[in-house]
């Protein structure tokens, strides 16, 4: 970050940090702790209006984007509210990573992920204090799709306070009032007279917010809802996007390493001397979890690596799929459930009328970021910086700052472009093994996993069993009971109440521990728990001789956007009624403050799966960028067809059974099918977008294989012949 220029920029008065309009934007920064400073620095030639605004005079606007570019967009979607409520020139507006500050705490992220305990005065009680301890912890996190839902209001807010200041400046130069002063396509005017941003912000920084802040109204000469090109496009095609692994420091070396067993393995051996033989070796690492090598090259340190042909002792058994099954299983039919959710009469909810019962299961799934962990790292004097791809900011300097044992503001952490994310990125192993490298050589270390250490030590998705049970009257489901049992806590059911006018509904989870690490995935337990939903539905809509599209648009009177989105997707796709031998499937879902619906089509030919289209309708709310949604639903299908039709992952001595990318037989892009994708115009308050999409692949393709086969598959990954 570059440093501030002396006497540039917005007093502390007047600085907006966030939150509130008129005067609660001067309320908020002069009520924030006098320790915590203005986070954003101003080169010269800059003015910083708040925290999420610089404009220089050569009138680039640049904007400080809090959360982290995975590819989903947000370089362009959050500057884009911006520089809507601002007035600017599009072509003017440039991005840099926010520094990490409580500031941009992602409150929306620690209120959804705190949990519905109780009601009213207790569940109020609940998300203030996710929000408070959001704001004390530093937590600075993307994930949830939560980025535009997060930051909309603070950046329309940041974008409007600018927009007053410079029309105030403006008017002082043509002594008129300021109100008369209109700020758009990166110009003030007035009349037949314009000023542009940049000749104006240096004198902006001296006047005052009003008591009430104006924002933008009408549809002329704005940004907002326009498929403006992506920001950070132009960069990755011509190669000039940096990337940790593109990071090059004086003196650098470059690093490999490899982790033990699943379990508490402990490193007892390794061949020394066969890796000191590889050529451009520097360093041999031995730590009690891992082993590593530095050389001049990554491929060189990798080849050392591999030659270590390190041991390790694991205590305790060591994981297996056999006895991850076995614990699940268990825990499904005996285990001690929490109720996480249920509504209506749940005493009476299966008593009279028939029934139907199925059980579910769901493998566990590999993140699959096309980026490995890595993280690039540089000690002088007691100061530790660090280049990494970091969902959490937060996390990942705090890592460094444990495994150097200094204090966290001795850390500076330069947030990198990632190569996809997927819940990934939120690990901080490859940061803290680089510090400890760069400690020991005492020269900048550049640590890449490799894929094979990618696969073998990856946070998977949670697998799951479920049974669902449901009651039926009058051809209508009268009561549904969702028992589920996986690892964690509440978060592991995410999702599993259904969407339907169902009188009486129950979810109840079951910890189990597995005994395989997991972590973030991308929609998480929604993942499974759609899949074993909209699977459910299916089945009950066939044993009633209902058509699978009508039996579900007579319980979504209650959830008009869905029901909406459904109708859009069927009609679109030339739904046929889910004829048995047709290949047609369809699966709708409410997620993350948006609605979404699917229709897919495979054909079956010899034993193997093609999936032939996809047609989705989304209700995402106000949309900022009608291109960045369709290519994140378009993605979030690619990823969820692709993890639903993969090879299953296993477990045998503490090692995953599959450990590459062509081992998980993944369908290629070559095969992916045919995708339409819908927007439902809304406006209400954007969703998100960027998981939406994930957890509709899954049941909709195996309805769609029920209706090309006849054979109902109940397991994740799903595979023919296996119901």
């Amino acid at each position: 970050m570059a440093e501030a220029a002396t006497g540039s920029g917005i007093s502390r008065r007047t600085l907006l940090i966030g939150g509130g309009v008129g005067i609660g934007l001067l309320l908020a920064w002069k009520l924030w702790p006098e320790k915590i400073a203005s986070p954003l620095r101003a080169a010269p030639g800059e003015t910083a209006f708040n925290a999420y605004l610089k404009i220089g005079t050569d009138g680039r606007v640049i904007v400080a984007v809090p959360q982290a570019e995975l590819g989903q967009g947000v370089y362009t979607a959050l500057p884009q509210i911006l520089a809507d409520e601002l007035g600017a020139d599009w072509r003017t507006v440039a991005v840099e990573p926010a520094p990490v500050s409580p500031l941009y705490a992602n409150h929306l992220y620690a209120e959804e992920t705190a949990g519905d305990e109780g009601a009213g005065v207790l569940q109020a009680f609940s998300l203030w204090a996710a929000r408070s301890s959001a704001e004390r912890s530093d937590v600075v996190i993307t994930a949830g799709s939560t980025s535009v839902r997060a930051f909309e209001a603070p950046l329309r807010e940041a974008g409007a306070a600018a927009r007053v200041l410079l029309m105030k400046a403006a008017a002082d130069r043509w002594n008129v009032g300021w109100e008369e002063v209109n700020v758009a396509g990166g110009f003030a005017q007035h009349g037949g007279a314009r000023l542009s941003l940049g000749e104006i912000a240096e004198a902006a920084a001296d006047f005052g917010l009003p008591g009430s802040l104006p924002m933008r109204s009408g549809a002329q000469d704005r940004l907002t809802g326009k498929p403006l090109p992506r920001i950070d496009v132009p960069a990755k095609l011509d190669g000039s996007a940096r990337f940790t692994a593109d990071v090059r420091l004086p003196g650098m070396v470059f690093a490999s390493v490899r982790a033990g067993p699943i379990g508490d393995s402990r490193l007892d051996r390794i061949d020394r001397a066969a890796a000191e033989k590889v050529p451009g070796v520097i360093a041999i690492f031995e730590n009690p979890r891992w082993a590593g090598a530095a050389a001049s090259n990554w491929w060189a340190a990798n080849r050392a690596v591999e030659a270590l042909k390190p041991v390790f002792e694991t205590r305790g058994g060591l994981v297996s799929t056999a006895d991850s099954e076995a614990v699940l299983a268990e825990a499904l039919e005996a285990g001690d459930a929490t109720r996480i959710a249920a509504r209506g009469d749940v005493e009476t909810a299966f008593v009279g009328g028939s029934g139907f019962s199925a059980h579910y299961t769901a493998g566990p799934a590999a993140s699959l970021a096309p980026e490995t962990l890595t993280a690039t790292v540089r000690i002088e004097n007691g100061k530790v910086e660090v280049w990494a791809p970091a969902q959490s900011p937060t996390l990942a300097r705090r890592a460094a700052a444990r495994a150097a044992d200094v204090a966290e503001a001795d850390v500076t952490l330069y947030p990198m472009l990632i190569g996809g994310g997927y819940g990934r990125k939120l690990e901080t192993d490859a940061i803290a093994q680089a510090v400890t490298m760069a400690l020991e050589l005492k020269r900048p270390v550049q640590l890449s996993w490799s894929r094979l250490e990618e696969m073998t030590q990856d946070r998977y998705r949670p697998p799951a069993f479920a049974r669902l049970a449901a009651r039926m009257d009058s051809g209508r489901i009268a009561a549904w009971e969702s028992r589920i049992a996986a690892p964690v806590d509440a978060a592991a059911v995410a999702g599993a109440l259904p969407p339907y006018d169902v009188p009486v509904a129950i979810v109840d989870h079951v910890s189990a521990d597995p005994g395989i690490p997991t972590g973030p995935w991308r929609s998480n337990a929604r993942s499974y728990t759609a899949f074993f939903t909209e699977s459910f539905i299916d089945e009950i809509a066939r044993e009633t001789k209902a058509e699978p599209f009508s039996f579900r648009m007579q319980m979504l009177g209650g959830n008009p956007r869905l029901a909406r989105v459904l109708t859009t997707a069927t009609t679109l796709g030339g739904w046929d009624g889910g004829a048995m031998g047709g290949g047609m499937g369809i699966a709708c879902h409410s997620a993350y403050g948006s609605h979404a619906a699917l229709l897919v089509e495979v054909a079956v030919r010899g034993g193997r799966v093609k999936v032939e289209r996809a047609v989705c309708a989304v209700d995402c709310g106000r949309v900022i960028n009608p291109d960045l949604v369709r290519q994140q639903i378009e993605g979030g299908l690619c990823y969820g067809i692709m993890a639903a039709l993969a090879r299953p992952i296993g477990f045998e001595a503490g090692l995953p059974t599959v450990r590459s990318l062509g081992g998980l037989a993944v369908p290629r892009l070559a095969s992916m099918p045919e995708i339409t994708v819908e927007i439902v115009e809304s406006e209400e308050d954007p969703g998100g977008v960027t998981e939406l999409a994930v957890p509709l692949a899954a049941p909709a393709l195996a309805n769609a294989l029920f209706a090309a086969t006849g054979q109902r598959l109940r397991t994740l990954p799903l595979q023919l012949g296996n119901g």
